[in-house]
C-alpha cells in the first residue's frame, strides 16, 4: 500500500526522494531529460473554476518533486493544456501531448465529458490517465487504466442523501445543470426511495447558463424542505436566493471551489457541501499541504487543489516504480491503494478510485466562509 501522509519534515522527502525509487530504475535513469506528463484542464470556459485550482496545485507539486531530486534523478515536467471546457478540444490537445510530446501518462480532464474524450486515446495506447473528475460505471467498465481522484457520481449522490437523512428532510427540490448536475441527479433519483426522499420539483438548465430564475421559481413554488443545487457554476445559487428560496441548500463537490463561492457573492450562505478538504479547518493529515499551498499562493486550497496535488504524486509514484518508458507498466503500478491529501484511494477497486463515504467531510457556507460540520458518515 502506498501512503502519502504529509508532515512538515517529510513533505518534500515524501514527494520525490530518490530513496523511494527501486534500484533497477535508478540504474536505468542515465539521462537528465525531463520525464514529461501531459495534463488537459479546463482553464477557460464554464469549468475554469475547477481547472485553475487544479493547475496551481499541480505546478506546486511539480516544483516540490523536482526540488527533492525529481524521478530517479530526472526532473518531472507537467505539460498543461487548456480545453476551454470543450471535449473536442480536450481530445485534440491530448492527442498532441500523446503523439507529439510523447508523454508518459496523462492527467485530466476537469469535466467528465473531456475525460471521456481523452480516455478514448489513452485506452488505445494502454496509457495511465488520472482524471480530476468523478466517473461512473459506463466509463469505468470500458477504460481500465483510467483512474480518478474525485468520487464517482453515485457516491456524491449518496453523500448528499446521507446528510439529508440525518436532517430528516423528506421533500426536496432539485436545480441541476445538464452536464455534471445531470449525472449526479440520475444517481440521486435512483437512490431516493431508499433514503425516504421525495423530489417535489426537478428543474434542469444548460451548462453555462447565465440566468436560471425561471427554473428556480418553479422549485420554490413546490415548497420543498431543502433544495439540491448541483452544478459547476455560481449562477444557480444566486438564482435560487434571488427568487427567495430560503430553505437550506445542499450541493455537491463540483460547486465547492472558492472561485464559485466568490461568484455567489452575498448569496453564499446556508449551503452545505459533502466534500473532502475545508481549508479553514483541515483534518490533521491535510494541514501541512494547506500551509504549503497558502505560503506559495497566499490563499487556501480546497478539493480541486488537493485533487491536482494528489494526481501528480500518484503519477510520480508510479513512474518511480515502473520507469518512464513502459506505458502499460506505469498504468499497472497505479493499481493499488494510495493515501492522498484529499482522500484515501484504492485504484485496484472496480470503480477505479476506491474512495469511500468515510473520506467525506461536511461543510457549511456561512457568509462566504466555510465551516466544517461535526457530521460524518459512520464507517
Amino acid at each position: 500500500m502506498t501512503t502519502f501522509h504529509l508532515s512538515r519534515r517529510r513533505l518534500i522527502a515524501a514527494a520525490g526522494a530518490t530513496a523511494l525509487v527501486p534500484a533497477p530504475f535508478v540504474a536505468r535513469a542515465q539521462g537528465t531529460d525531463p520525464i514529461k506528463v501531459g495534463a488537459v484542464l479546463c482553464l477557460t470556459g464554464p469549468g475554469a473554476g475547477l481547472g485553475q485550482a487544479e493547475r496551481s496545485a499541480m505546478q506546486l507539486a511539480e516544483k516540490m518533486i523536482n526540488e527533492a531530486g525529481g524521478i530517479g534523478g530526472r526532473p518531472l515536467r507537467i505539460l498543461i493544456e487548456d480545453d476551454g471546457s470543450k471535449p473536442d478540444i480536450a481530445k485534440s490537445k491530448a492527442e498532441a501531448l500523446i503523439f507529439n510530446e510523447k508523454v508518459a501518462a496523462m492527467i485530466g480532464g476537469s469535466l467528465t465529458a473531456s475525460t471521456g474524450a481523452m480516455a478514448a486515446l489513452t485506452d488505445g495506447e494502454k496509457m495511465a490517465q488520472v482524471a480530476l473528475t468523478g466517473l461512473g460505471p459506463a466509463i469505468e467498465l470500458n477504460y481500465k487504466s483510467l483512474y480518478h481522484v474525485l468520487p464517482p457520481q453515485p457516491l456524491n449522490a449518496k453523500a448528499m442523501l446521507e446528510y439529508t437523512k440525518a436532517q430528516n428532510f423528506k421533500k426536496i427540490g432539485v436545480l441541476h445543470d445538464s452536464g455534471y448536475g445531470q449525472l449526479v441527479y440520475t444517481s440521486l433519483r435512483g437512490m431516493a426511495r431508499d433514503y425516504g426522499v421525495d423530489f417535489v420539483a426537478v428543474e434542469k438548465f444548460e451548462v453555462g447558463a447565465t440566468d436560471v430564475s425561471t427554473q428556480a421559481a418553479k422549485v420554490r413554488a413546490a415548497q420543498p424542505e431543502a433544495v439540491y443545487v448541483v452544478a459547476t457554476s455560481p449562477v444557480p445559487f444566486r438564482g435560487a436566493r434571488q427568487v427567495k428560496i430560503t430553505q437550506p441548500i445542499i450541493s455537491a463537490i463540483g460547486s465547492s471551489p472558492y472561485d464559485y463561492v466568490r461568484g455567489m457573492g452575498e448569496f453564499a450562505d446556508d449551503i452545505v457541501f459533502p466534500e473532502f478538504l475545508v481549508g479553514e479547518d483541515p483534518e490533521p493529515h491535510q494541514k501541512a499541504f494547506v500551509e504549503l499551498y497558502q505560503k506559495a499562493y497566499g490563499s487556501l486550497p480546497k478539493n480541486y487543489e488537493a485533487a491536482g496535488w494528489d494526481a501528480v504524486h500518484i503519477v510520480a509514484d508510479a513512474l518511480k516504480k515502473a520507469g518512464p518508458t513502459d506505458k502499460a507498466a506505469i498504468a499497472a503500478a497505479m493499481r493499488q491503494p494510495f493515501k492522498g491529501v484529499m482522500a484515501s484511494y484504492d485504484f485496484s477497486k472496480d470503480d477505479l478510485t476506491g474512495i469511500g463515504l468515510t473520506s467525506y467531510v461536511y461543510s457549511k457556507l456561512v457568509k462566504q466562509q466555510f465551516t466544517r460540520l461535526p457530521f460524518k458518515v459512520a464507517a
